[in-house]
This record gives structure tokens, sequence and C-alpha cells, in this order.
């Protein structure tokens, strides 16, 4: 038991980090090109408890990950007003694409961090570094999943407010008459196709491929910080 509770806390921690920081830069990007919104609620706040859904944050993505080493969650979003951004339509690309960012650079700080540890702790087999190194190992991959996943084209996604951006304007509001059935595409996109086509995986066949090929680059430079 005690193995499984060491196993949950190193996901269970990196993701609330990963998550709280992606929704934080949603929120400093917006305050940045002209909405305070954020501010205003108090949700500019590392706190966890302001951002945290227990569900969404925690317990689903947890499953998830043990199961099946893919995180799919959700916290309480950061509240946006496209209306109060100085551009509306360039200002949300902006703050959409804040959050996925984030969760790079926090996947370069974690390999940095990762390769540090291996540096100066060596071969060291004492199971409290073991649990700090599987923390920076989750914090990596999360991060980088959770950018890509972000990024996928379906409401309410950061990668929807993206395209609504690049779309000629009547485009993007036929594209923005979706948002209100995003829950529904999600769950037909990522649960149901998936049993009905499982060539047609989403997670499998775009999400997975760009995250291990990117993975792979953030752990080359955990290996350049640790000498090997």
């Amino acid at each position: 038991m005690s193995e499984f509770l060491l196993q949950a806390a190193a996901i269970i921690i990196p993701l609330i980090i990963a998550i709280v920081f992606h929704e934080v830069a949603h929120g400093w990007v917006a305050r940045m090109l002209g909405d305070p919104t954020a501010h205003e609620q108090r949700r500019l706040s590392f706190n966890p408890l302001r951002h945290v859904d227990p569900f969404g944050t925690i317990i689903l993505p947890g499953m998830l990950w043990l199961t099946t080493h893919t995180a799919f969650g959700w916290a309480k979003p950061v509240p946006v007003n496209k209306w109060r951004l100085h551009d509306p339509r360039r200002g949300m690309m902006a703050v959409a694409a804040a959050g996925p960012g984030m969760n790079l650079v926090l996947a370069a700080i974690g390999a940095v961090l990762l390769g540090l540890l291996v540096r100066f702790a060596g071969d060291s087999s004492s199971p409290s570094l073991q649990f700090v190194a599987d923390n920076f190992n989750n914090f990596i991959m999360i991060n980088v999943f959770l950018a890509f996943f972000n990024l996928l084209p379906i409401p309410p996604f950061d990668g929807s407010h993206i395209v609504e951006g690049v779309l000629p304007p009547p485009a993007a509001r036929q594209y923005e008459r979706l948002r209100p059935f995003g829950f529904v595409l999600l769950f037909l996109v990522l649960l149901v196709i998936p049993q009905l086509f499982p060539d047609w995986n989403v997670i499998e066949r775009v999400v997975v491929p760009p995250v291990r090929w990117i993975g792979e680059h953030y752990y080359h430079l955990a290996r350049a910080v640790a000498g090997l």
C-alpha cells in the first residue's frame, strides 16, 4: 500500500503543479493584454485550492496515469473576458497559447532538475531520492502531454481558441458555435470513437507521437545537465 501511495503522490504532485501553473499562465497573459478578470477574482494565485477540481484535477488524471500513462484532466478554468482584451481576436490566441507554453517551460525546468539530481546523487538507491526522481520524470512527461493535449482543436481546449484566431472571421463565428457542445465532442472523440473504431484513437495517433518526440528532447537536456 505504501508503494502505491508513493506512486500516486509522484503523479498527483507534478500534475497539480502543472495544471495550476497552466491556469495561472492564462490569467497572467490576459492581465498583460488588458483583461484583469482573473486578478479581480483572486485567481492569479499558486494556491492549489483556488484552482483544483477534486475529480478533474486529482482523481481522474491520477487513475488514467496509473493505468494508461496518459493524463487527461482539468482545473477550475481561470476566468477570461475576451472583450476586455486590447485585441480580443489575437489576445485570445495569446491567452490560449500561454497555458501549453507554460507546460513546455515547466518540462524544461523538470529536465534540468532531473539532470542535476543524477549529476550530484549519482547511483544512490535511496528511496527518498528515487521518489524525487520519479516526481521529476513524471513532471516532464505530464507537462509535455498536457501541452499537446490542450492544443487539440476541440472546444473547450486551448487549441480551439487558437483555431478561432487563425480562421477568417465568418468561419471563426461558425466554429465558435461548436463551443457549447465541446464536452460532448470530447466524449465522442476520446471515448466513443476509439471504442467503435480502434484505429481512429486520437490520443495514440495524434497526441502520443509528438509527446514522445519532444519528451526525448527533454531527456537529452537532462542527460546533458547530468554530464552523461
